[in-house]
């Protein structure tokens, strides 16, 4: 199973000094089952995504070639801004499928009603990448309102608001399906709890909005609750809150969530507070995993259009997110040097791009990386 990549320092460390991208994801290793490997060489399917995505990853492809890390990328360059490319989003696919792991940066959703359909839900969907896991952690050398942040988001990927299932049965009249099954509720509350067990965490939060939504979220909250009792001899606590309720803690007390479990919408709203508060989108990493692949992108789900070709975007979300691609194809030691490297950066705060406060490019950091490493 996927390992936490500092488990034997973090035997005598206190629980403070974990990092953020050492928390794995409590799914197998890809060298523990066929991977699209020739030669010591990971191929791995690389989606660059819309907006600052071509820049981020080029950050990445960057670090890798100068530490000659074992990837090669089959890349592809879909883009959700038209829908014109859904041949080339079906070879992606079809890439995820043999290679069973991939790297991506953000595709574009139109608001339109005559727009397509979101790809970033359709892979989580076709892929059945079911888990998504975000993490939200204090980094040293950015300031923030509070310092003691430190949890994991485990979002239910592939059902409730984000099924996609609507219609418009009268004129001005829409009837939109939340669909929530016993099956995946129990999925991912033990996702969430085999999570907890294997990178220390000691409390799991079950999110939901039972309180009005009594047959779609209780059912997700009962199920909860009934895989919590198995738990319970591990020392594992738990409780529950309502989503509302769980926005307004987070900004007041974030130190008293650890793991936090939810269905689709409120993930993604949960993951934004989160990413707010440990200094914005581009410094959270995360990874969406199922039983068969795993797709790895930040955590913070934007395209940032603004800065799409401006040299201003923050790579570190990407760079993290890709440690934890390294970590999931069994190279810790390579993923953990270009970790330690991009943390000490943004230490140091000598080179910092606009949202951390500073006024160096995507370029400037990406080299200071290197030149740590």
């Amino acid at each position: 199973m996927l390992r936490n990549a500092f488990a034997s320092a973090a035997r005598s460390a206190p629980l403070r000094a974990r990092y953020a991208t050492t928390l794995s994801a409590g799914f197998p290793k890809a060298t523990q089952r066929d991977s699209t490997k020739y030669g010591g060489v990971y191929t791995v399917t690389l989606i660059p995504g819309d907006g600052i995505g071509a820049e981020i990853t080029d950050s990445v492809k960057e670090i890798f070639e100068y530490v000659n890390a074992p990837i090669e990328w089959d890349q592809y360059n879909v883009s959700g801004m038209s829908s014109t490319g859904e041949t080339l989003f079906k070879e992606a696919m079809d890439s995820l499928k043999r290679n069973r792991v991939g790297l991506k940066g953000i595709l574009f959703t139109p608001i339109s009603t005559s727009g397509h359909i979101s790809w970033n839900v359709a892979m989580r969907q076709q892929l059945d990448i079911y888990a998504s896991v975000v993490l939200c952690k204090s980094l040293p050398g950015v300031p923030t309102r509070h310092n003691n942040v430190d949890f994991a988001i485990i979002r239910e990927n592939t059902e409730g608001e984000y099924s996609g299932l609507e219609h418009q049965s009268y004129p001005g009249v829409v009837e939109s399906l939340k669909v929530s099954t016993r099956m995946k509720a129990e999925r991912i509350a033990r996702f969430a709890f085999d999570f907890a067990l294997k990178n220390n965490r000691k409390k799991v939060t079950c999110v939901h909005k039972a309180n009005i939504m009594k047959l779609g979220d209780g059912l997700f909250l009962n199920t909860f609750r009934r895989v919590a009792e198995e738990y319970q001899s591990s020392g594992i606590t738990f409780n529950d809150m309502i989503v509302d309720n769980t926005s307004m803690q987070l900004v007041a007390k974030p130190g008293q969530f650890d793991v936090m479990v939810m269905p689709n919408l409120y993930g993604a709203i949960v993951s934004n507070i989160g990413a707010a508060l440990v200094g914005g989108p581009g410094v959270v990493p995360g990874c969406n995993v199922g039983r068969e692949y795993a797709l790895f992108e930040p955590g913070c789900r934007h395209v940032a259009q603004n800065l799409m070709g401006t040299n201003k975007a923050n790579p570190t979300a990407m760079i993290l997110s890709a440690t934890m691609m390294l970590r999931h194809l069994g190279l810790d030691s390579l993923a953990n040097n270009i970790a330690s490297a991009t943390f000490g950066v943004i230490n140091d705060g000598k080179v910092r791009t606009a949202d951390m406060g500073g006024s160096a490019t995507t370029s400037e950091f990406t080299a200071e990386v290197i030149k740590k490493l």
